[in-house]
């Protein structure tokens, strides 16, 4: 549906995003994650058709969105953008604003009429329709423009931050919003919100200085890990001997206790090893007393944690050798 070909930006010397290349599909939706600076907000603009590449280029339903064409012009129709910061019109009333938006949008009045309705519904806003967008908090502010993104019907939506402002009531509603425009549209979802790009998202791309680092279901991307806290396992009292006597369980890569809980301790495993059958056997055979086993998964905020630390520091170990080489020469 919508597709970066080796996208990147420059702005003077510096690399905001260097060569990112991905698809969505359509009816997909697609989390974006990475810490501030990691390329991803110069990529949704790219994306939008606000900001073109300095090399690369951005594809929907095969037509080019930088070519200048009129066949670019109507691709670009087929998007909806909510931006972080929603520029609004603080002394236009909700419902004035939106059929201004709508009209923008190149809308006829009688398809005015009933998008209008449908996303002042969809947007929580029907109480508010009449407002002036100056006196509503920043969470109905929000939802404001998310309507305004949606009022087109459009076949991609890109969000960025949807949910930021809005107390915990609301983001359910959002969410669930998000999740029923799944079903009907492409979705580009960007967040610092990590659970709910689990929640929401079935495929994640994760930017550090302005590449992908990795790219897969959350279930995927918890494959990658090595070494993962796989489960954790307590006992009644504490035993001599009790956590060398876990690292020696098949599979069992390291063992931490739990400084606040004696007699319990987290194991990190290898990857696709299960070990709680033999933990449960080792527990009987030297009469501990099992009160918890429980394999875990890596949340993704482990994950996204470790694949930014880890890109990094192999970032920093090669900037080393390339001054080492250079000192050598």
């Amino acid at each position: 549906m919508i597709e970066a070909h080796d996208l990147t930006r420059k702005f003077g010397d510096f690399t905001a995003v260097a060569g990112v290349s991905f698809a969505l599909s359509e009816g997909e939706i697609v989390g974006i994650l990475g810490p501030n600076g990691a390329g991803k907000t110069t990529t949704i603009r790219m994306l939008t058709g606000f900001l073109p590449p300095s090399s690369g280029r951005v594809t929907l339903g095969g037509r080019d969105l930088f070519s200048g064409s009129p066949d670019a012009i109507a691709a670009r129709r087929n998007l909806g953008y909510l931006p972080e910061s929603v520029a609004l019109y603080p002394e236009m009333r909700v419902e004035e604003y939106l059929s201004y938006r709508a009209r923008l949008e190149g809308l006829d009045r009688t398809a005015i009429r009933q998008r209008l309705g449908e996303a002042l519904e969809r947007c929580l806003l029907s109480d508010v329709r009449r407002q002036v967008i100056g006196t509503l908090s920043k969470g109905y502010r929000q939802r404001v423009g998310l309507a305004g993104a949606i009022l087109h019907d459009p076949k991609v939506l890109i969000l960025d931050e949807p949910t930021v402002g809005l107390d915990p009531k609301q983001i359910v509603a959002i969410r669930e919003l998000i999740r029923e425009l799944g079903r009907k549209h492409t979705l580009l979802l960007s967040t610092h919100i990590l659970p709910e790009v689990e929640l929401l998202c079935g495929r994640v791309l994760i930017f550090d200085r302005g590449r992908i680092v990795a790219e897969g279901s959350p279930d995927q991307l918890r494959e990658r890990l090595q070494g993962q806290v796989a489960v954790s396992v307590g006992f009644e009292s504490p035993a001599e001997g009790m956590a060398d006597a876990l690292a020696q369980v098949a599979g069992v890569l390291a063992v931490r206790p739990d400084v606040e809980h004696a007699g319990r301790f987290a194991l990190e495993c290898a990857p696709g090893v299960d070990p709680r059958a033999a933990l449960f056997r080792l527990a009987v055979e030297r009469s501990w007393t099992l009160v918890e086993l429980a394999s875990e998964r890596a949340s993704l905020e482990d994950i996204f944690v470790r694949l930014v630390t880890s890109d990094r520091r192999d970032a920093e170990v090669a900037a080393g050798e390339r001054e080492l080489a250079g000192e050598a020469a």
